[in-house]
């Protein structure tokens, strides 16, 4: 964990969560050294978030993806965050019923900043021209281990834990797209894909 006696800048953090994520991607059981798990760090996650989350909302304008672009980034930005909080509300109630609620803050840092850098990767591969079904895919699969990996290495969680705790982020992000789906319905002319 990084240090929290001494104040450390947000670029500190940015530079730390950096080697967290490479090793949350590599496996190393030595990657929850690397994140701050106290309030400052928290504060610093959700601000690294933000920041991917506006960068994600605003991409399809830069990149000139037309199906993408046709939704305005205010929108975009509004169904990102509300698919965050129930991936963040179904993780809780998972960790809450494995009693290890402890691990929520340090899941969340983690969650943050890996984002935060898988966005960046996104958007740095997408401005190069690489084709963004393949973005998708990578970033995906990319996904997918990471999460198995927070699971693992930074809330140190069983096999069967680490199932419930995957399957519980997969329910909320199913319920929140059926919900934001009903309550921002796609436009007629994405529907139709022109």
């Amino acid at each position: 964990m990084l240090s929290t006696n001494r104040p450390t800048t947000l670029f500190e953090e940015l530079i730390s969560a950096a080697r967290g994520v490479a090793a949350i991607v590599a496996g190393d059981r030595r990657a929850a050294a690397c994140f701050d798990f106290s309030p400052r760090g928290l504060a610093g996650s959700f601000i690294a978030f933000l920041v991917a989350m506006v960068v994600n909302a605003y991409m399809p304008d830069l990149n000139a993806d037309s199906s993408a672009a046709a939704l305005p980034a205010t929108r975009l930005l509004t169904i990102g965050a509300f698919l965050f909080a129930a991936q963040v509300a179904f993780s809780a109630l998972v960790l809450r019923q494995l009693n290890r609620l402890d691990g929520f803050v340090p899941y969340l840092v983690a969650d943050n900043w890996t984002t935060f850098f898988v966005v960046a990767v996104s958007t740095i591969l997408a401005l190069m021209g690489v084709p963004s079904d393949f973005v998708v895919l990578v970033g995906g699969a990319l996904a997918l281990i990471v999460e198995i990996n927070i699971a693992r290495l930074i809330l140190t969680l069983r096999p069967w834990q680490i199932a419930m705790f995957l399957v519980a982020q997969v329910v909320g992000v199913a319920i929140g797209l059926i919900l934001v789906w009903s309550v921002f319905p796609l436009p007629p002319d994405v529907v139709a894909g022109t």
